[in-house]
This record gives C-alpha cells, sequence and structure tokens, in this order.
C-alpha cells in the first residue's frame, strides 16, 4: 500500500516549469534526465510525494521521460519484498513500460508461476505489484482483469506513447485526477495536487446536489475520481442475475459456496512480510473475519504475516463511552475472549474525538456528519504504535449481503421468483412493504430527516421506484447561500439515477431485483465515497496503515451478487420478523459466538450529543464564526450562526433538532477546515468568477 502521484503533459500544450530550485536530498537522480527542465519536474514531483508521505514512509522514487512529459512518484509503504527490489516505480527490462502501483495484489505467486512460464519476462523482485507491467506486456488492456485486490496504478507505454490510470472495481484505493496548465495530474489524494500548480476552489454544484458522493465528482471544482472526457473504459462492473430466473442451488450448496471464497479471500490477505492484525467491532461482519483468520492459523497452518505475533492473532477496536449508547468493545471483548486473540483497545472520549478533529477532516477531504471517522482515524494509531503495518477490516459486508435496514422495503418491493422456497407469502410480502415503508417515513421524520422524498419522482421512475435512494439522500444540508440557487434545481436523488448508464438503468428497471438495484446504487454512492475513504483508506493510510477488505474480493462479491434476494434477507414467519444478512450468518456461525448469530445489525457510528462547555462544544464554537462562513461563500452565516447553541443546549427537550444541528454543525466546521487547510479559494456566484 503506498501513494502516487504523476503528470502528464497533453499534446499541444505550452506548459512551462517555474523556477523551482535545485533538487532536495533524497531524489532519485538517476531517474532524471540530467537537464535544467527535468530537475524542476523532479523538484516539483518530490514535493508532491512529501504531501502524501503518510501513505510510504518507508522509501520514494520517482521516473520522468526523456521528453519530460511524463512523471512517475511513488511513495512506498512496504509490505511484500521489504528489499529495494520492491521499489517503485516498476520498469520493464528494455526500459519502455513503466508503472507505479498502489495497492495490494492477491494471488500473485500463481500469476507470476503462469508469466514464468508463458513468457520470457525477468522479476526484479518479489514485489506483488510487480506483476502489473509483466500482465500488461501479455495481455495488453486485458491485463485488468487479471487482477485481483485493492490497487490504483498509473502505467505508461513509451512505444505507444499510451498513458492508463486505473482503479480496483469497488474503489477501495483511491484515485483522482485534474487538468492543470496543459497537464493531468494523477494522484492517491487531492492534496498532492497543490504543489503541482492547482488552486482549489469549491465545486458548489457537486455540494448542492452531492455530487462528491454519488458521482465522480469531489468537493473541489475540477478535480474528479474516474476520467471521463479523456477517455473512460469500462474494464467491470457489478452484475446480478436476472429475477425471473429460478435459482437451483440448495441452501446448503449456496452457504458452502460463501464460506469457502471468504476463507480464500481471508487466506490471500494474510500474506505479507510485515505483521497482520484485525480490525474487530461488535458486529457480525469483522468478527467472522477473525473467527476465519483464528481457524486459517490455528487449524491448517497458515501463515500470518511475517508470524511476529501469530502465536495469538492480534485484534484491535475502537471504544466510546459507555453512557453513550454507542460503545460496542464489550462484545468486541467477548468476541476476542472466544477467540483466544489478543486484544487491543482504543478509548474515545470526547476529549480525543476533540484533539483530532481536523487532522482527521485534513485526511479525509470530504465532509461527514458523523465522528465515526475520527475514531476510526484513531484506531489506526494503535496498530501502527503496536508495529503493525496490515489489517483485516469488514467494510463491504452490508452492501453485498443486504444487512442495511433501508434495503428492506425495496427486498419487498417485488417477488423473489428465483428462490420459490421463500416462507414470505405474496399476501404478507405487501403487507410488510406497507408496514416498512410507513416506518420509513416515519423515522426519517421522527429525526428530523426529509421523509417528503419518498414518494414519486422522476429519479424513483427511473430506477424502478427503489426506496433507497431516498434514504441515501434524506439528510439534506439547508445552510446554503441563496446565490446558490443559481445553480438551479439540485436533487441528489437525480443525481444518483443519473450517474448510473443507460445499460444499467436498463436493468435496474427490467432485470434486476428491487434490492439489488439497491444495493448497487449504494455501492456506488456511499460505500465507495464516504466508507472506503473516512471509514477506509484515507483515515487508514494517514498512519501508514494497510487496510485489506476480504468482503469485496470481488470472487467473492460477484458469487454473492448471483444469490437470490431472499438468501440475503430472509423472512422468518415464528417472529414476523427479517433476518439480514441471512446466508452471511449461516456461513460464518462455525466462526463466531451464538451472541452475534443472533445479534440485529448496529451500524458503526460516533454519539451525537456532547455537554455543554466540553472540548467540542469549544471547538466548533472556535471554527464556527461569522468571519470563517463568509470566507467560504457559499454558506449563508444567518443559516448557520444557531447551529452550535442548538447542539449544545442544556436539557433534554427536542433531543432529535440537537442531533440535527449537531451534525451540520460538524459539517460546516470540517468545510471550515478543508477551506483552511487547502487553501480554498472563496466560492463566488458563476458571473462574478474571473
Amino acid at each position: 500500500m503506498c501513494g502516487i502521484s504523476c503528470i502528464l503533459t497533453l499534446e499541444h500544450s505550452s506548459h512551462t516549469l517555474k523556477e523551482r530550485g535545485h533538487l532536495p536530498p533524497g531524489v532519485n537522480c538517476a531517474s532524471v534526465n540530467g537537464d535544467e527542465a527535468s530537475a524542476k519536474l523532479a523538484k516539483e514531483l518530490d514535493a508532491s510525494l512529501e504531501l502524501i508521505v503518510h501513505r510510504g514512509p518507508d522509501s520514494r522514487g520517482q521516473w520522468i521521460s526523456p521528453d519530460n512529459r511524463v512523471a512517475l512518484g511513488h511513495v512506498r509503504l512496504a509490505i511484500n519484498d521489504l528489499s529495494p527490489d520492491g521499489a517503485q516505480p516498476f520498469h520493464d527490462a528494455s526500459d519502455t513500460v513503466h508503472a507505479v502501483v498502489n495497492g495490494e495484489l492477491y494471488d500473485h505467486e500463481r500469476i507470476r508461476s503462469e508469466l514464468l512460464e508463458k513468457t520470457d519476462y525477468k522479476f526484479k523482485g518479489r514485489s506483488d505489484c510487480e506483476i502489473v507491467i509483466a500482465l500488461y506486456k501479455y495481455y495488453g488492456l486485458n491485463f485488468l482483469h487479471k487482477l485481483r485486490g485493492e490497487f490504483a496504478l498509473v502505467l505508461y507505454d513509451s512505444r505507444t506513447q499510451l498513458f492508463i490510470a486505473a482503479r480496483d472495481r469497488y474503489g477501495i484505493k483511491p484515485l483522482f485526477w485534474t487538468i492543470q496548465e496543459g497537464r493531468l495530474l494523477v494522484a492517491a489524494e487531492a492534496k498532492a495536487f497543490l504543489p503541482l500548480g492547482w488552486k482549489p476552489e469549491w465545486d458548489v454544484k457537486s455540494l448542492l446536489d452531492a455530487g462528491w458522493n454519488h458521482d465522480e465528482r469531489t468537493l473541489f471544482k475540477g478535480v474528479s475520481k474516474s476520467f471521463g472526457h479523456i477517455e473512460q473504459r469500462q474494464y467491470w462492473d457489478i452484475e446480478y442475475p436476472d429475477k425471473r430466473t429460478l435459482d437451483p442451488r440448495s441452501e446448503a450448496e449456496m452457504i458452502e459456496g460463501v464460506r469457502s471464497r471468504m476463507l480464500d479471500a481471508i487466506r490471500l490477505r494474510l500474506r505479507a512480510d510485515v505483521p497482520v492484525g484485525v480490525y474487530l467491532s461488535g458486529g457480525i461482519d469483522s468478527s467472522v473475519i477473525a473467527g476465519m483468520v483464528t481457524h486459517l492459523v490455528k487449524e491448517r497452518g497458515e501463515r500470518m504475516g511475517n508470524d511476529k505475533e501469530t502465536e495469538r492473532v492480534c485484534c484491535f477496536s475502537v471504544a466510546f463511552d459507555e453512557d453513550s449508547g454507542f460503545d460496542e468493545s464489550k462484545i468486541a471483548n467477548r468476541t476476542a475472549d472466544f477467540l483466544g486473540v489478543k486484544y487491543y483497545k482504543k478509548h474515545m472520549n470526547e476529549s480525543e474525538l476533540a484533539a483530532r478533529f481536523e487532522d482527521a477532516t485534513y485526511h479525509c477531504e470530504i465532509q461527514n456528519p458523523d465522528l465515526n471517522y475520527v475514531g476510526k482515524y484513531a484506531l489506526s494509531e494503535v496498530p501502527e504504535k503496536l508495529g503493525f503495518k496490515v489489517v483485516l477490516t469488514g467494510e463491504g459486508a452490508d452492501e453485498n449481503f443486504g444487512g442495511y435496514p433501508l434495503y428492506l422495503p425495496d427486498y419487498l418491493r417485488e417477488p423473489d421468483l428465483a428462490w420459490p422456497a421463500n416462507p414470505l407469502s405474496e399476501a404478507m410480502r405487501e403487507k410488510q412493504l406497507a408496514k416498512t415503508e410507513e416506518a420509513a417515513k416515519q423515522y426519517y421524520a421522527s429525526v428530523g430527516a426529509d421523509a417528503s422524498n419518498r414518494g414519486p419522482s422522476i429519479p424513483r421512475r427511473m430506477l424502478n421506484d427503489i426506496s433507497t435512494v431516498s434514504s441515501m439522500t434524506a439528510f439534506q444540508l439547508t445552510v446554503f447561500a441563496d446565490w446558490t440557487q443559481r445553480y438551479g434545481s439540485c436533487d441528489p436523488q437525480l443525481t444518483i439515477a443519473n450517474n448510473a448508464d443507460g445499460r444499467v438503468r436498463a436493468k435496474i428497471v427490467n432485470q434486476w431485483h428491487p434490492l439489488h438495484s439497491a444495493q448497487y446504487v449504494w455501492s456506488k454512492g456511499h460505500l465507495a465515497n464516504i466508507f472506503l475513504t473516512c471509514l477506509g483508506d484515507r483515515t487508514e493510510m494517514a498512519h501508514s496503515i494497510e487496510a485489506r477488505t476480504p468482503f469485496l474480493d470481488h470472487h467473492l462479491t460477484e458469487y454473492v451478487n448471483g444469490l437470490p434476494p431472499s438468501v440475503k434477507i430472509r423472512y422468518d414467519p415464528g417472529s414476523d420478523t427479517f433476518v439480514e444478512k441471512w446466508v452471511l450468518r449461516e456461513a460464518s456461525k462455525p466462526f463466531i459466538t451464538k451472541e452475534l448469530y443472533e445479534r440485529k445489525k448496529h451500524p458503526y457510528s460516533a454519539p451525537t450529543t456532547y455537554p455543554h462547555g466540553g472540548p467540542l462544544h469549544k471547538l466548533l464554537d472556535g471554527l464556527i464564526t461569522r468571519a470563517n462562513v463568509e470566507d467560504l461563500g457559499f454558506v449563508a452565516w444567518e443559516k448557520v450562526s444557531g447551529l452550535v447553541p442548538k447542539a449544545f443546549e442544556e436539557g433534554d427537550a427536542d433531543l432529535q433538532g440537537k442531533a440535527m444541528a449537531m451534525r451540520f454543525a460538524f459539517t460546516v466546521a470540517q468545510w471550515i477546515v478543508l477551506s483552511k487547510r487547502f487553501g480554498i479559494a472563496k466560492a463566488v456566484p458563476p458571473e462574478m468568477a474571473c
């Protein structure tokens, strides 16, 4: 797991490098070309890498093409092949193909053996990422289909002058791009663009219609997460079976199919030349990973990392104050005792959250109305201090196995024709659909969210009336300056619907079951842009921790996506309730406690109420000032001036209103932190922009 920063000067560009001074100490001068222009480019790229050095503190390297048109930079977190042979950029023997890779590629030993049989490619070392160039030279652009893991990469073929930037199937590893002064810039984090001529501006339209969360845009104008008008080619997408096709498999066969693929995905992710641990919460997802890891190590003799700590598997957890109602550490502790693993806990009180708020926000580069990301940021300090570089995490299970409560109405929206053995009768399905729809409206109204968006609409009709899009967009900020109305009507539900291409929308309307359609749009939005960002890569790599996500192994997800909806969400006639992630529970049963097998889903969240006059009150009061808000440009002071007083209002009256004010205040404060840390220009109405 590493960081990359790359530059491609576009054709017909008149870009000239500004005077940057002499090469800094530590720059690999052998990788540049000796002329003044190359030296300036090396200096510039090194400054970019310095801003993401937390992603790779072990070494750095760069390569610049002879014509100074292409520059590839890399900072390394050494995980596999700790020798200098694993350093990047990588080059082929003819010095014509060059690559930098951020991430982890699994099953690379088998791929390497096959390539050695088929080709005469000469590998330099044992790094998993070195297979990228060898695969490309044999399979061409099809090399992406051969990659299994979490990755973002840039490859340049000087023979054909082909520049390729790609990331993994779910966006586990980040990849951003922008065009500045005639150059295409590509990096693991947007902050890496700052030394390369980028002057950050707010993308107000993206803030208004939530494009930063539901499509390729970010909070920053002109910075994207995927490649649009340059040239974009999709090599993989999430797929589901036709909802009318009967599934002939037995329940036992499907349970074993999930179990065997989970064990394989976890087994591959135990391989490293450094210590490997597990993030453990009070939920089933991380617990089954810990259980399967323990089984593989103790029962099957699998090697876990470099075996430094494998006499007992090591797990790490975050704990909030017990009286907050958000602490799951006691359950995690019981799981650790059941498995016989080492257990390290990071306690997060209000002071700890306040102390890390600004740094965690800077690393995430996005907003989040829940301080759970600060908890995850602090959690990653624990393995770092104990000498671990790799952890396994449970992200992706809820998305693929139907774990979120908001999926339930869409599961009930149509009968599951693929699974006739479903105990849910048609009459009961219709009754439960009406019941869950009404419950959802009441819930969102009770927490101050927009419950009126759950009715008929163009976006809902575009997506076969799934209500998940309404739930995803229920919390809408009402703090924007009046002039932002010049961007027209901004509907985040329409952003979600429009982000799916025509081929996908046709499948959603005509072919996929509504549960699968809901899983698709959630995975393309919240999973990629929030859960894998501020609860994943960014808070982990801030402390040089590589997180591996077995539940997002595409061999596993492709199998799970092909299962009938009714083995993901199962109706229990005896209790008249629904069991989420049913097939996962059954596959996990030998590896977890009875308590977890029976436990309902509890989302990972931080507390939303804090005392008057405490550390967070003082922090937000100092950040959300009139001057700071007006410097943003797109927020109206009169709409936010009362947020902090309301959020920290004493007494038990209007608890929901106080919680909503707290979430709004967190978001505005995060914008202010990003504005100051990145030096973002004040947003102005479109006709006033220069």
